[in-house]
């Protein structure tokens, strides 16, 4: 009688990167909703539009794990803050989860096919323009009955308080992804919560001082814009 194939019958590993990337998943998700609160404290613009940070997260969340993901978290944080922190109901919670999305998934989608450091500067900057786009769609149609405004009033509104208001929100999680995103994923790392293969990009070197010089101009120049709305400058 021949001895039984041992290999044939062990019983297979299950794969920890699974465990690994929901751990990160929930801490980014956790991460985020806390970068929600504190984003309340900003001052509101026009009375009604918070400039909200929690994209930052959202986005270095899609970026390590692609487009799905960071709609998933999207749609977890808005819908704890509905229950917990918004008063703006069901509406609010569909209208800031259009935002994100519209943000985080153009932007990540572009960097899992462009993969580079640059590919990441395009990618958010398409993310700024389909955030702008789609909120003055849904802000058209939604803020008159949301806010019992005549569409006219809302209409007008569009290029002097949306458009604008959207733009920097957009530039500014841009900046601050650019500038954070290394130093994330590299803690990430060191944690064993993220693989090498998935914290690679191409470029060379670090994080370069031009790049570096770039993003800080560009995290300056939202913020002061931001300022400006919210009529602190």
């Amino acid at each position: 009688m021949s001895e039984p194939n041992v290999d044939a019958i062990k019983t297979p590993v299950r794969p920890r990167t699974d465990v690994k990337t929901l751990t990160s998943l929930g801490m980014l998700t956790a991460l985020a909703y806390v970068v929600m609160i504190l984003s309340k404290s900003l001052p509101q613009v026009s009375g009604f539009l918070q400039m909200d940070l929690k994209d930052t997260v959202i986005c270095i969340g899609g970026f390590l794990y692609g487009p799905l993901s960071a709609a998933v978290i999207s749609i977890v944080v808005a819908v704890v803050e509905m229950f917990t922190w918004s008063d703006t109901g069901i509406i609010g919670c569909i209208m800031n989860v259009l935002a994100t999305c519209a943000f985080c998934c153009t932007a990540t989608f572009v960097y899992k096919k462009l993969h580079t450091r640059k590919g990441a500067v395009i990618g958010l900057a398409l993310g700024t323009v389909c955030l702008t786009v789609v909120m003055l769609l849904w802000n058209y149609l939604i803020t008159p009955i949301y806010m019992e405004m005549d569409r006219a009033v809302v209409a007008a509104m569009l290029p002097t308080v949306f458009l604008p208001f959207n733009l920097v929100k957009g530039g500014l999680n841009m900046a601050l992804i650019l500038l954070i995103y290394k130093p994330v994923v590299t803690a990430l790392r060191k944690a064993r919560l993220v693989p090498e293969s998935q914290t690679a990009v191409q470029g060379k070197g670090g994080l370069g001082a031009g790049f570096l010089l770039f993003s800080l101009a560009l995290l300056a120049t939202f913020v002061v814009l931001a300022l400006v709305l919210m009529e602190i400058l």
